[in-house]
């Protein structure tokens, strides 16, 4: 199948997928916590029978059951040395099932284990992972690939990258997402369509999570950015328990009724997930029959995100702030940091940067001294787990800039291409394999431009070159060249010409370096900031400058007032308000230092809110040798610090990665201090909790989280892993005298196990409370299963067992 024929398919009206196939499997004899693969590789009837039903029902593409046949994953049956049997026995069971009437998908998804710097898990190391599955697969032949039930944005990257890298076959990625419509990581829908569309995935999309009905608000919000198909394969509803069994409540009609909404909506690829059976493919084949898929729309929308946030880079939107101060060019301090291999000043010019309004950051690693690649991916994994902000890669060399590309968990900004043909041929095909916007530089070999009719010969130079490489002219921001006033008189007039010709005659947003215009210049502060207040009134999108110069920030928040631009009141009413206050307090008579000093927390408090892993034994050190005793420490800073981390959490101004950070810094302290507490009365544990993900579950990441705050917390915690049976968790129970039982589970098909806890609980006395969570589970579920709580996720977990045990 090549690209074509796949949107030949789109054209021809909705192309309806296949429905769920675990939970079928489960109805027709597959146990719980064996191998799907292995298992059906000794029932093949099983599977061909069910994609049989599939393709009667009206099923144009079959998803083949090669999902969680990884090397990670087959290694948790002991069976990773049967990868190829399994994964080419999949293949051609489906294909048996097929017949030539409807298309073949390899199915790919998530290994379970966590990415750097969140988990242990590198990037490239999990991209040869999908290779060697794909490798498998490709042997037998497949039509297209399927990466689907994906919870990290960064793990669908690695996919792709995978697939693009093995094959030339079309490929389709879903996501799964919370309540509050972003994934576990943070992504919301928007932000997964604008980076995989432009990395080249063919179809993006949603599958489980949810219902029909809660689905139709995220495709339309992938719609306004989507350039391509959108697919979905909803639940049949949300599961309820009944007469002991987890059931999907929502019939077949219904079921189509409610997918065509999300054909409403605008997506055109639909199928179904789990709880949905080959009547509900039938129903909804049937529904949709005769309808017409309307014609894509392509966009192109300049956008640069990270792995959490979208930043729109419109002609006509507000001005924006780009970042520098990431950069060791003159910072003697930053570079003798880097060369000791220390990140701290980064993440702090990170985080200052963010707060003071910058929209983008740029980040530069170039000092001598130092391995540039590994110091750049090291501040890549660094800034984009401290802010929430896109990143703009600065470096001269191209082996950096994909490096830093390759592992970039968004869509990136490159600065910068130049019109010289080796930078040219380079770099701009980088930037069209990793979807990447650029910095048009218009300088050619000979240096800068002479004019503005070679600087106009430049720029169009470049975009014909991009163009040819299958990028857009929408792809590119413009830099406008600026060169100091000092030498040149009419530098700022030639650069408000570029702005002016790339606005109105390219419709291009335009950028630029901001103090070049003043270099050299007596009080340089005042130079910039009248330069800035004329270009953007003639049109210059970005710049590239301090965020902390205030008078620069307020003047650029002026001006967009003054330019009637979407939404700049309400940025500079809640601008002014924030400088007044500080101007008050130095009218008052307090110091910059003074101000400076009531913000800042202490600095084992400010570890672990910013994630400093790092930092955090230092600071803990010098805290013993001021004289403050370890269980102070703990209580003074280190549970207020974990308590505002998970505040922040719950108010959506941190995400997992963030979570994560500064669950980790917290326990680098705690086992520095534990030994120094033995022998102190208070040192001894609060409470001994048991948890486990349960029987036939073999998902864990959502389980450790909550064993790692819960120890941070002070609790023993007796972490008995995955796929564990329910009398060895209830006998723990009873032989550790635990006053909590916490299960989790991500899957419908095992969450039932659960009340098999909660059942064998009762029936062996157990007195411990038990508390439920994951995926796939709710507060009502809890109640009908008789456990004693429910958490929606580790920060809410803490508090639970906190009220539970502590009152």
């Amino acid at each position: 199948m090549t690209k074509q024929d796949l949107m030949t398919l789109f054209e021809q009206g909705p192309v309806i997928l296949d429905g769920a196939t675990g939970s079928n499997l489960m109805a027709k004899g597959m146990p719980m916590g064996v191998c799907p693969e292995a298992w059906i590789y000794d029932h093949k009837e099983a599977i061909v029978s069910l994609q049989k039903e599939y393709v009667q029902a009206g099923t144009q593409i079959l998803y083949a059951p090669t999902f969680t046949a990884n090397r990670i994953k087959l290694e948790e049956y002991g069976a990773q040395d049967r990868l190829e049997e399994l994964n080419r026995a999949m293949v051609r069971y489906s294909r048996e099932a097929a017949q030539g009437k409807a298309y073949v998908a390899a199915d790919l998804t998530m290994t379970g284990q966590q990415l750097y710097p969140v988990g242990d898990l590198e990037f490239e190391t999990l991209v040869d992972v999908y290779k060697e599955q794909l490798q498998a697969i490709l042997k037998e032949g497949v039509d297209l690939i399927v990466v689907e039930t994906m919870m990290s944005l960064q793990e669908c990257r690695a996919a792709l990258l995978a697939c693009k890298e093995t094959c030339d076959l079309p490929v389709m990625i879903s996501l799964t997402y919370n309540e509050d419509g972003r994934t576990l990581y943070g992504t919301e829908p928007s932000t997964a369509m604008i980076v995989l569309q432009n990395m080249g995935a063919d179809v993006v999309g949603i599958n489980c999570s949810t219902g029909p009905e809660d689905m139709i608000h995220l495709v339309e919000e992938m719609a306004v950015y989507a350039d391509i198909p959108m697919l979905v394969k909803p639940n049949a509803g949300m599961p309820e328990l009944e007469n002991g069994e987890t059931v999907y409540k929502m019939t077949p009609e219904e079921f189509a009724t409610s997918c065509e909404k999300l054909l409403d909506a605008g997506a055109s690829f639909v199928g179904g997930c789990c709880g949905t059976t080959p009547k509900h493919i039938e129903a909804l084949a049937k529904r949709v029959k005769g309808r017409k898929n309307p014609a894509i729309q392509v966009k192109h929308m300049p956008v640069i995100t990270s792995e959490r946030q979208n930043v729109s880079v419109d002609v006509d939107g507000k001005f924006m702030v780009v970042g520098e101060r990431i950069n060791p060019t003159g910072k003697k301090a930053l570079q003798e940091e880097l060369r000791a291999g220390s990140m701290k000043m980064v993440r702090e010019f990170a985080a200052a940067q963010e707060q003071a309004g910058a929209s983008v950051l740029d980040v530069n690693m170039g000092t001598n001294g130092i391995d540039e690649k590994a110091m750049m991916l090291e501040a890549i994994y660094e800034v984009t787990t401290t802010v929430d902000l896109p990143l703009c890669i600065d470096t001269s060399y191209v082996d950096v800039m994909e490096a830093a590309l390759r592992v970039y968990p968004g869509r990136a900004l490159i600065n910068s291409i130049s019109c010289e043909p080796e930078k040219m041929e380079k770099l701009l095909p980088i930037a069209k394999k990793y979807g990447a916007m650029f910095v048009l530089l218009p300088l050619s070999q000979a240096g800068l431009p002479k004019d503005l009719q070679e600087k106009k010969d430049n720029i169009k130079k470049i975009l014909e070159a991009a163009k040819k490489v299958g990028l857009s002219s929408k792809d590119a921001i413009v830099d406008v060249l600026v060169t100091t006033v000092g030498a040149n008189p009419t530098a700022a007039l030639e650069c408000f010409e570029t702005i002016s010709y790339c606005k109105d005659e390219l419709n291009l947003p335009t950028i630029c370096g901001l103090s070049n215009i003043s270099f050299g210049m007596p009080q340089r502060t005042f130079v910039n900031t009248a330069f800035l207040n004329v270009a953007i009134s003639k049109g210059l999108t970005m710049a590239i400058a301090n965020p902390s110069q205030e008078l620069l920030m307020y003047t650029a928040f002026a001006s967009d007032l003054l330019l009637a631009k979407e939404g700049a009141s309400e940025r500079y009413l809640e601008a002014v308000p924030a400088a007044a206050m500080k101007m008050t307090k130095a009218d008052a008579g307090s110091s910059k230092k003074e101000q400076s000093e009531e913000k800042k927390e202490h600095p084992i408090f400010e570890c672990v809110v910013k994630g400093d892993k790092a930092s955090i034994v230092f600071c803990v050190q010098k805290a013993i040798e001021e004289g403050m005793h370890p269980s102070d420490i703990i209580e003074t800073y280190l549970i207020p610090a974990i308590n505002r981390v998970g505040d922040y959490y719950d108010q959506k101004k941190y995400f997992l990665p963030q979570l994560i950070a500064g669950a980790n810094a917290m326990k680098e302290a705690m086992e520095y201090l534990e030994p120094l507490l033995v022998g102190d009365d208070d040192s001894e544990p609060k409470a001994t909790i048991v948890f486990a993900t349960v029987e036939g579950d073999i998902h864990d990441i959502g389980k450790n989280l909550v064993v790692l705050m819960l120890k941070n917390y002070g609790y023993r915690v007796i972490d008995m892993g995955k796929d564990v049976p329910a009398e060895h968790i209830v006998d723990t129970a009873i032989k550790e005298n635990a006053a909590v039982i916490g299960l989790s589970a991500l899957m419908t098909t095992t969450m039932m196990r659960m009340k098999d806890v909660v059942d064998l609980a009762k029936q062996k006395g157990c007195r411990s409370k038990i508390i439920i969570g994951g995926a796939c589970i709710t507060e009502s579920f809890a109640e009908e299963i008789g456990a004693d709580g429910y958490s929606s996720d580790a920060s809410d977990c803490v508090k639970l067992v906190s009220e539970m045990i502590d009152g």
